[in-house]
């Protein structure tokens, strides 16, 4: 996804570039709409071409729609014409081509070079002004250079990280090697460089070939001298994620949050409430961070009011705040709620020491079960589907999933045609609001279906979605009852 420097003139299809449709206000399209008859010919014809991917049903692609467009207009009279397209990837015409691309969801933007040789993501704005700004940089050098104190001021963002290479004579291969990462991090890292490092607003002079991260954080700046492309890639990935960031509402900290979370370390997350406790815990949580820095352990600090996301994600409701999360490498959970400042540090060192129990997110279990699916929620799987004795079809659902919403009536029917059948029971699980054995069941998908037979045995359910077919598989692939523990302790009382 990231890229080698791009050189010399950017060629544009003018065809691609003037392409409009006319709306029914008669007013111009500059976004140009491909699928898959033309998105590798359009691709392969642009030097640099922007590609929203995107799906009609999205929220957030409907909000972006009208400020693409206004970068789209926008750029298409930069010269070069810088062209932003789009592309209908929930289109099932579409998906086959747009799998290369690994996309996570939507919308997801990237930028194509070189006829679609080199991908990167785009990590701008979501605004006109913003997208625009953030494309012509994308089209420049990927590392300008500062010949004065003015344009240092022009080009560094205090409020954002920059990475300056400082060369009294820029040449040979520390700067080649340089001018390679510029270009393989530039849609993600402002760059430039300069022969004079007392052109910069922050560090000393220095004397030989020396690459300076500025940031808006901790220590102001910190140098580096190990010119490799994979050193200078790990010292900036490393130095770019603060000791411990903060999660609130200030846009400016949005990205280092998007790194907290793209990062491969444990995450301990504690959430306060900022108006009222953060003085109380920022200092200690501070001291903390600093001990286990380099240990495989990142630190954020979030404000309970901008955590909403996060309190649904892991279950949790913002009365039980002050509370610290982990989230273990291993996908394990570790949870402490109503924490004081001087438990922090305590809780900490038994998460390392392999103390701790593991936190799993369940629904509360329901008083009444009595509809022909019955509901599973994490605290029940064991006694429901693994110790039950029976022959358990189980769905993992999500309620806004609309294939699960048709589904529903469907394993309604198959439930109701084994009603009187006490060995096999139709159940379904929230899989949003409940955490799941991950070693037992791979859910990548919903409306996911595993059967599990009276004697143990787990498959995946991959058959058509009618009342029929799941009641053949049912019948083909279920065994003799086995007797629950319940039900043997049950038997061995009678006798007694």
């Amino acid at each position: 996804m990231r890229r080698r420097e791009m050189r010399g003139i950017l060629v544009i299809v003018a065809a691609f570039v003037l392409a409009v449709c006319v709306a029914a206000e008669g007013e111009n399209e500059y976004v140009l709409t491909l699928d898959h008859s033309n998105l590798t010919e359009t691709i392969a014809k642009h030097n640099f071409i922007v590609l929203e991917f995107y799906a009609p049903w999205c929220g957030h692609c409907k909000n972006l729609a009208p400020e693409y467009e206004k970068a789209a207009a926008e750029l298409s009279s930069h010269d070069p014409p810088i062209v932003l397209a789009k592309y209908d990837a929930s289109d099932e015409a579409n998906r086959a081509l747009a799998t290369q691309f690994e996309l996570q969801g939507f919308p997801t933007i990237k930028i194509l070079r070189d006829g679609g040789k080199n991908v990167q993501d785009y990590n701008g704005p979501r605004e006109a002004d913003g997208i625009v700004a953030y494309l012509k940089k994308q089209v420049g050098p990927a590392s300008p250079e500062i010949k004065s104190k003015e344009d240092a001021a022009n080009l560094i963002d205090e409020k954002k990280i920059f990475v300056v290479g400082i060369f009294p004579e820029p040449s040979g291969e520390k700067f080649e090697n340089y001018l390679t990462l510029a270009e393989k991090l530039r849609a993600e890292i402002n760059f430039a460089h300069t022969v004079d490092a007392k052109l910069l607003p922050r560090g000393g002079p220095v004397d030989k070939p020396t690459l300076r991260l500025l940031k808006p954080f901790d220590e102001p700046f910190v140098d580096f001298e190990d010119f490799q492309v994979d050193a200078m890639e790990k010292f900036i990935a490393d130095a770019s994620i603060p000791v411990v960031t903060v999660f609130d509402n200030d846009p400016n900290n949005h990205e280092y949050v998007n790194k907290f979370f793209d990062g491969t370390n444990s995450k301990a997350l504690l959430f306060v409430n900022f108006s009222t406790e953060l003085e109380a815990f920022k200092s200690k949580y501070n001291d903390v961070a600093k001990l286990y820095k380099g240990d495989g352990v990142s630190f954020l600090l979030g404000d309970v009011e901008a955590g909403e996301g996060a309190f649904e994600y892991f279950g949790l409701k913002p009365e039980q705040a002050p509370l610290i999360v982990i989230m273990g490498t291993d996908n394990q959970k570790y949870l402490k709620d109503h924490v004081e400042p001087d438990a922090i540090a305590v809780w900490l060192k038994d998460y390392k020491d392999g103390k701790l129990k593991p936190y799993v997110k369940s629904q509360p279990i329901p008083e009444t079960n009595d509809e022909p699916v019955k509901v599973v929620v994490r605290d029940t799987l064991q006694d429901m589907v693994f110790n039950s004795g029976k022959n358990v079809l189980l769905e993992f659902y999500a309620p806004w999933c609309g294939h699960c919403k048709k589904l529903a009536p469907i394993l309604d029917e198959v439930a109701v045609s084994f009603d009187s059948d006490p060995d096999v029971l139709i159940a379904k699980l929230d899989a949003t609001l409940n955490d799941l054995p991950k070693d037992q069941f791979d859910v990548q998908g919903f409306p996911t279906m595993y059967f599990r037979s009276a004697s143990g045995k787990l498959s995946q359910y991959d058959g058509d979605r009618t009342k029929e077919a799941i009641i053949e598989f049912i019948e083909k692939n279920r065994d003799k009852p086995v007797q629950s523990d319940s039900a043997r302790t049950d038997s061995a009382k009678d006798e007694l």
